[in-house]
């Protein structure tokens, strides 16, 4: 398992790198920023760039993975379909061929006549990455891949990703809107039982190299199995009051439930993940979410992360059932491998009923206690 550890970890930089690349060169950012224009956006695609950015990140991560660990093929899922269909009718599925000319060609078919711009991606797609973390490295674990399946969501908050603002000021470390919301997540759970053992999040956008202007990313990572517990973090601090992390579609009910408990540590920022990377981080202590607008895909890195931090994500309408009914156990916890019966398409991994993320145990039963 420390080999795939690594190996989720360098497929989310070469993700990483993607996305940065997306934006700083100037044929490929065209195109991402020409879906936000209204009347003047580039109608040429019969589907926008953005998702394609989505899906060849998402691609491959698949490849890498199913590459190196083929006992994983047919257990790595994403958001996005990978099939498109270019401006001729035409359905072209994007993935990694062998070569970079060949994967050059194939997404020429989808971007034609952008050359530039599907040569550039192509050579980041068949890019080395190496990684120098002594760290991680020396992490010996034992857990047959073959139990394990994955989901990947390839850029999280693309709404963010794709708009312009980029340095958008924090209140107390946690950023309301902007880029560095945009986080590559890659996550590992047991086939069997669906619970999260292994995480990655990758923030794309850290912080600017202030020579360059450009940006430069951070990962974390965190394995949850049996008795095991590891993290490149260490457990954020235990506080007295909860700082809980909303998003800024919270209805007002759940807003005012909190606001006694909370004082004037509400706060509000854009992504899934990045709520959750701040509960992680311990700039809040709590995330929750009311709607079931979240889904496998966004929640099963951070899940993994928190568990290894002893904290965790529950499912919200459960939990609040069975505090009702008098029970004062371990509430449900969010699990990766069961399909919302009865539901289609992307629903079928909804987390109906919401949730909540949480670093400390204290600060879940006080947060339940407030809803």
């Amino acid at each position: 398992m420390a080999g795939l550890l690594q190996a989720l970890v360098g497929a989310s930089e070469k993700a990483a790198h993607i996305a940065r690349l997306c934006r700083r060169e100037e044929p490929l950012f065209q195109l991402l920023v020409a879906e936000k224009t209204g009347a003047d956006r580039n109608r040429r695609f019969l589907q926008d760039f953005k998702t394609l950015a989505d899906v060849l990140i998402q691609e491959v991560i698949k490849h890498d993975l199913g590459k190196e660990f083929p006992e994983l093929r047919g257990h790595i899922h994403g958001e996005e379909s990978n099939e498109f269909k270019n401006g001729q009718g035409e359905t072209v599925a994007v993935r990694v061929c062998a070569t970079p000319g060949d994967t050059a060609t194939l997404l020429l078919s989808v971007l034609e006549p952008e050359r530039a711009a599907a040569e550039l991606l192509a050579a980041a797609v068949h890019r080395d990455v190496a990684l120098e973390d002594v760290e991680l490295a020396g992490v010996a674990l034992s857990i047959p891949p073959q139990d394990l399946a994955i989901w990947i969501d390839p850029i999280d908050s693309t709404n963010e990703y794709i708009s312009r603002r980029e340095d958008v000021a924090p209140v107390d470390g946690i950023a309301p809107a902007g880029l560095c919301s945009a986080l590559v997540l890659v996550g590992a759970y047991d086939r069997q039982t669906g619970c999260p053992v292994l995480g990655v999040i990758n923030e794309p956008f850290f912080r600017r190299d202030p020579l360059t202007r450009r940006w430069q990313g951070r990962y974390h990572w965190g394995v949850a199995y049996g008795d095991t517990r590891l993290c490149s973090l260490s457990p954020p601090p235990l506080r007295p009051a909860p700082c809980v992390v909303l998003s800024r579609a919270e209805g007002g009910a759940v807003r005012a439930a909190l606001g006694p408990l909370c004082g004037d540590r509400l706060r509000f920022a854009a992504g899934a993940g990045y709520k959750m990377l701040c509960v992680i981080l311990g700039l809040a202590d709590s995330y929750v979410l009311s709607e079931g607008s979240t889904f496998a895909w966004d929640a099963c890195a951070p899940h993994a992360i928190l568990r290894a931090l002893g904290g965790g994500v529950v499912a919200l309408a459960g939990a609040l059932q069975e505090r009702r009914a008098g029970d004062t156990g371990s509430p449900p916890e969010l699990v990766y491998n069961r399909p919302v019966e009865g539901a289609v398409g992307a629903e079928r991994w909804a987390n109906r009923g919401g949730l909540v993320a949480y670093a400390h145990p204290r600060h879940l039963e006080a947060v339940l206690a407030a809803l």
